[in-house]
Formats: structure tokens, C-alpha cells, sequence
């Protein structure tokens, strides 16, 4: 009997000792010791590599931008020679203009010399040729020969501190020749090169107010304009590159007004 509860009772506790172990909570294993180095690892390897894209962008920028202002500058040196070459070209071209229209001129008046009949009451006197006096070339100059002697000294002989005085003489002994605008502005422009810019303003102002028709005005206003700006007198030079482009619009003077104008304009 007692054999049989002791059975009995065993199936019973080993049961109860089941539901009891159920019933007790699991074992907890704190893992977020482990872990918690990964998110932040993961974001700093992030931002470096935004940073280094940056900088690379920005060593890029700064590269290119070098070579945009390299570029810039090389345009603006071209067209500096550009214009100076177009200057040149247009200088020479007036020149050889003003040559033809001399030649016309003087081709006119051995015309009109030839034609012209002798009087007949005029007869030559008997000078013996012991009394004829020696003149010397550079003393008795015709206006002609004088103009010619100042110009070829420019153009032939490349003497320009020689051609200076000798412009100065013409204005002063032909104050009324038909060659007296071309006269002051060589020498204006003789002046300018020597950077004697007060002078040269003189020569320039005597051609833009004093011969309102000669064929050079339009390049002494750009000149004057030229001696503003190197004056640092900004103001007059735009009123002047202007007045050049508005009365004179189909010249090369005009050409080369607007690079100059659109320049301090801005």
C-alpha cells in the first residue's frame, strides 16, 4: 500500500516540478554592449568620405578657374595686339590715301602751270652765272618739299625725334597749309608716343577744332580720348569715345572706340 503512494506520488512531482520550471522567466543576455560601436563607426567613415568628395571638388573648382582666368587673360592680350595691329593697318592706309591726294594736287597745279600762256612783254633777265646764289636745300623749302621732308622722316627714315621740330616748323611757317591738320597730328602723335600727353592733347585739340572737315579728326578724338584715359580721366575719355562712335560710326577710329569704351564702361 505504501509502495503504491510512493509510485503514485513520483509521476505527481515530477509534473509539478515541470510546471514550475515553465512558469520561471528565461535568462536575459544584455548584447547592446557589444553592438553599440557599430552605427556611429559606420557614420564617421561616412563623413570622411564626404569630406575628401568635397575637397577634391574644391581643389577641382579652384583648377579650373585658374585656367578660366589664364584663358582670359591670354584673349585680352590678343586682342590688344589685335587692335593695335587694325590701328596700324588703318594708319598706314590713310597715309597712302593722303599720298594720292597729293599727288593729285600737285599733278593739278604742273597742269595748270603748263597751260597758263607766257606774256610775251616778260622776258628773262640776263643774270651772269657767277651771280646766281647757292641756296641750300633746307633753307628754302617749298610747302611742298617741307611737308614731304617732315613726313618721309617718319615714314623712310625712322628719325621720329628729328620729325618732331620739323613738324613745328611747318605749323609755324604754313599755319594755313593744306596740309596743316595732317601736320598737327603727326605731330600729336609723335608727342603721344613720347608720352609727352600734355602736347600731344594740344596738336589733337588744334585738329578737332580748327579743321572740322580734314579726314583726321576722327582719329585725333580718339586720340584725345586715348590721352584721357592714359590721364586717368575716365569720365572725359567715355564722353570722347562716344562722340568718335556717334559722328564717325564707319571709321576704323569708331572700331577701335567701342573695345575701349565697353572696357572703362564697365
Amino acid at each position: 500500500m505504501k509502495l503504491n503512494k510512493v509510485l503514485l506520488g513520483a509521476p505527481l512531482a515530477a509534473g509539478a516540478f515541470i510546471v514550475l520550471a515553465a512558469q520561471s522567466p528565461a535568462p536575459v543576455i544584455d548584447v547592446s554592449g557589444a553592438n553599440n560601436n557599430l552605427p556611429q563607426a559606420s557614420v564617421t567613415d561616412r563623413l570622411s568620405s564626404l569630406e575628401r568628395k568635397l575637397d577634391a571638388r574644391n581643389r577641382a573648382q579652384v583648377t579650373i578657374q585658374r585656367q578660366l582666368n589664364e584663358l582670359q587673360d591670354e584673349v585680352n592680350e590678343l586682342r590688344g595686339v589685335t587692335e593695335l595691329h587694325t590701328h596700324q593697318l588703318s594708319q598706314i592706309l590713310d597715309r597712302q590715301r593722303e599720298l594720292y591726294q597729293e599727288i593729285d594736287r600737285r599733278m593739278q597745279s604742273v597742269n595748270q602751270a603748263a597751260s597758263a600762256p607766257v606774256p610775251a612783254t616778260i622776258a628773262a633777265p640776263n643774270v651772269p652765272a657767277s651771280a646766281t646764289p647757292q641756296v641750300s636745300y633746307s633753307d628754302n623749302l617749298t610747302e611742298n618739299e617741307a611737308y614731304d621732308r617732315a613726313v618721309n622722316m617718319v615714314l623712310k627714315d625712322k628719325r621720329y625725334e628729328q620729325a618732331i621740330p620739323e613738324f613745328r616748323a611747318f605749323n609755324k611757317k604754313y599755319p594755313n597749309s593744306t596740309y596743316a591738320a595732317n601736320a598737327h597730328y603727326w605731330l600729336g602723335q609723335l608727342l603721344f608716343n613720347k608720352g609727352e600727353l600734355a602736347e600731344a592733347k594740344q596738336e589733337f585739340e588744334v585738329v578737332v577744332d580748327q579743321f572740322q572737315d580734314s579726314n583726321k579728326r576722327s582719329d585725333a578724338l580718339l586720340k584725345l580720348a586715348m590721352v584721357a584715359q592714359k590721364q586717368s580721366d575716365n569720365a572725359r575719355a567715355i564722353v570722347l569715345y562716344r562722340q568718335v562712335i556717334e559722328q564717325y560710326p564707319n571709321t576704323s577710329a569708331a572700331q577701335l572706340a567701342k573695345p575701349r569704351l565697353a572696357s572703362i564702361s564697365q
